[in-house]
């Protein structure tokens, strides 16, 4: 019976999976405001399904009681961020915070599939941490000076990689973390936050070539410390993101293929001078001729991919913890192998919606450091996608760098959830512009039409008691 369950709860999940990622794309062609509402409450069930029949495939594998009372707590968490978030900013994006959620609710499920322990850690920290973003949206949304810290962003991201640099704790020959008593924190996730702002705050000031030249340098001092430190991953999160953000300030390709061409030159020169990055090439290339050794890892991802198929084997009839740091940096092919490729295309998509809806905040901002900000992060966030999967599929050499929201890792899943909570701030931004210009455009029709009949002061006087409530400087 249990063998019957699992083998119908992997179709389950595909197809509620598929029903998610459908709707977050029609809903752009749906007209009114309620359509769009049943649509996202749709979404919201689909969520809690696919939560449920895998916690309930992962209750009758582990027969572990005290994992219903997890699923509970989980459950909990979800709607409590759903309920806060729509009534502390109700012009927040529903269609992201669903995204967002869906993301979540995958990595609960795989992180607990992979390792009990690790869950109720991953779950600990994604409690305390969604506490601190809900108050980053009103942050946003009302510290103007944010874009004035130029300098202060700078000291603080460079510092706090030297830092790494110099002592951090080495892992799988990288030195990513500092650990403070029994806390240990990856700095590079958080400066990764620091750098987008650090950048927008110069480009926002103006986008001449002093400015591209004094930008490009303290881009070029953060990669530095970063490749010293061996966190190729996070080298070139930090490169591909500035040139992103480059192109967005300036509109000119020119600086973009320069700075491509100068990625290039690095990374031949890196190749030539670093031993650890020509063995990343060196797995890349074949893994399986140094199998027993160096490119197990790349060779059990591929075994694992190949085996999920289109349907996936079901969770717990797989092998993915044959893959070594599986719930880090190969959670795609663990995905892969246990819901199949129809699952994982679907989560690739709704990745791509997350792009889409970080793009579309930007675009629609007249201010130049927020819309800067929103490109930022949506670049960042792509090209960190692309680096964990490409990896996992052998497309590319891998980096090391977890999936989003997706992955164990606490600095990981904690700078995510502020990168997504930042958006829905720009979102606000958005809304405050939007009833600016509104207004400004009533003012000048009453200006129009009192103008013939009386002083401006008379005009301005009655309109700041209309229905508006507008009350222009004088």
């Amino acid at each position: 019976m249990t063998n019957l369950i699992i083998e119908v709860s992997k179709y389950l999940l595909i197809i509620c999976m598929v029903i998610y990622t459908a709707e977050s794309f029609t809903v752009f062609i749906k007209k009114s405001e309620s359509a769009q509402e049943f649509l996202y409450l749709r979404q919201v069930l689909m969520i809690l399904l696919i939560h449920f029949i895998a916690f309930m495939v992962l209750y009758l594998e582990m027969e572990e009681d005290q994992l219903m009372f997890f699923w509970g707590s989980q459950v909990i968490y979800l709607l409590a961020v759903q309920v806060l978030v729509r009534n502390l900013y109700p012009q927040a994006s529903k269609l992201l915070l669903n995204n967002m959620c869906l993301l979540i609710a995958i990595g609960f499920i795989m992180i607990t599939r992979l390792s009990y322990d690790q869950s109720i850690r991953q779950f600990q920290i994604l409690a305390i941490s969604t506490v601190i973003a809900l108050f980053i949206p009103i942050i946003i949304r009302k510290w103007k000076f944010l874009q004035k810290g130029t300098w202060f962003y700078a000291a603080v991201g460079i510092g706090l990689l030297a830092a790494v640099a110099v002592l951090g704790r080495s892992s799988y020959g990288a030195k990513l973390s500092i650990s403070i008593g029994p806390i240990t924190i990856q700095p590079s996730e958080f400066v990764k936050i620091i750098f987008v702002f650090c950048i927008a705050s110069l480009f926002a000031k103006a986008s001449d070539f002093r400015q591209i030249v004094i930008a490009t340098v303290l881009a070029a001092v953060h990669v530095l410390i970063l490749v010293v430190s061996t966190d190729l991953g996070g080298a070139l999160i930090f490169f591909s993101t500035y040139l992103m953000m480059l192109y967005a300030a300036t509109k000119k390709p020119i600086y973009t293929v320069a700075g491509i061409a100068a990625g290039c030159v690095a990374a031949v020169l890196a190749y030539f001078l670093f031993s650890h990055v020509r063995v990343r090439v060196e797995i890349w290339r074949d893994p399986f001729a140094t199998y027993e050794g160096s490119g197990y890892q790349i060779a059990q991802s591929l075994f694992s991919i190949a085996a999920g198929g289109w349907f996936g084997t079901g969770l717990f009839q797989g092998s993915p913890g044959m893959i070594p740091i599986v719930e880090q940096d190969f959670m795609f092919s663990a995905i892969a192998e246990e819901l199949g490729g129809i699952f994982c295309i679907c989560l690739i998509l709704v990745y791509l919606n997350c792009f889409m809806m970080f793009l579309n905040v930007a675009m629609g901002l007249r201010n130049k450091f927020y819309r800067i900000i929103g490109l930022g992060f949506g670049c960042m966030l792509t090209v960190q996608i692309f680096l964990t999967i490409g990896g996992a599929m052998k497309m590319i050499p891998s980096t090391g760098v977890t999936l989003p929201l997706i992955s164990y890792g606490g600095s990981s899943v904690m700078s995510t959830l502020i990168i997504f909570f930042i958006v829905q701030g720009l979102y606000l931004v958005k809304e405050d512009e939007d009833e600016e210009i509104e207004r400004a455009k009533i003012y000048e029709q009453y200006q129009r039409e009192y103008g013939k009949q009386g002083t401006g002061d008379n005009a301005r006087t009655q309109y700041s008691q209309s229905e508006y409530g507008y009350r222009p400087t004088r």
